[in-house]
């Protein structure tokens, strides 16, 4: 019984440890490139080497970090290549997800879009990039749970992570003018899933996820 607690326990400080660091990827506050330190790690979770080694290993599995043997290990900094992969899947998931959310109808999160478009109409208004950065997160997290497609949503969540989305989303914002298209195309798809236009939906999706990667890819370039 002791042993089985033992395991556990460092089970539970694993589990704590990735989800901590990966929020700590997603976020920012841990950037590409950057050199992860089992010592350091451990001592800001308060646990030892042992369970932080794993939740790294669990990490590059996700492609959040970066293991070199002999050399150390990063925060996964994606190529180009592995960027342009990743949104060609946004495109397929978050399309598949506006044209099985147009198929439901009524729903909650029908309701929960139309309040965040317009506290994002609001944010762009008042030109609160930070504040209306964080509402295009929440869009494509109803979009995706308006879907109704456990499997689905599973993909996504990976994809995101991979991504670090929110970082990214920072920096495709930062495109002169970017803010103001991007909320326009949310009004777009939110009137097509209204309409119950599922291939409407589904494709102007893919373009909006199109556009967000071109003037991510622009920003990049600069």
């Amino acid at each position: 019984m002791v042993a089985t607690s033992r395991r556990l326990d460092t089970s539970n400080f694993q589990e704590r440890a990735a989800d901590g660091i990966r929020q700590m990827i997603i976020t920012g506050e841990l950037e590409p490139g950057q050199p992860l330190s089992e010592v350091s790690l451990a001592e800001t979770f308060g646990i030892s080497r042992t369970p932080i080694r794993e939740a790294l290993k669990q990490l590059q599995i996700e492609g959040l970090v970066e293991i070199r043997p002999r050399v150390g290990t990063f925060v996964a900094v994606p190529t180009r290549r592995e960027l342009n992969e990743l949104f060609e899947m946004k495109q397929l998931l978050e399309g598949g997800a506006a044209r099985l959310m147009a198929a439901r109808g009524e729903v909650p999160e029908l309701t929960a879009m139309k309040e965040n478009i317009r506290e994002a109409d609001a944010a762009v208004a008042a030109g609160d990039v930070e504040r209306y950065g964080e509402l295009v997160h929440e869009f494509h997290e109803i979009l995706v749970a308006g879907a109704d497609n456990g499997k689905l949503a599973a993909h996504y969540r990976l994809l995101m992570n991979q991504l670090a989305y929110r970082r990214l989303v920072k920096t495709s914002l930062a495109r002169p003018g970017r803010s103001l298209e991007s909320e326009r195309e949310h009004h777009t798809v939110l009137e097509l899933i209204i309409a119950k236009d599922g291939i409407g939906a589904e494709n102007f999706m893919r373009r909006h996820v199109q556009a967000s990667h071109q003037a991510l890819m622009s920003q990049l370039d600069t």
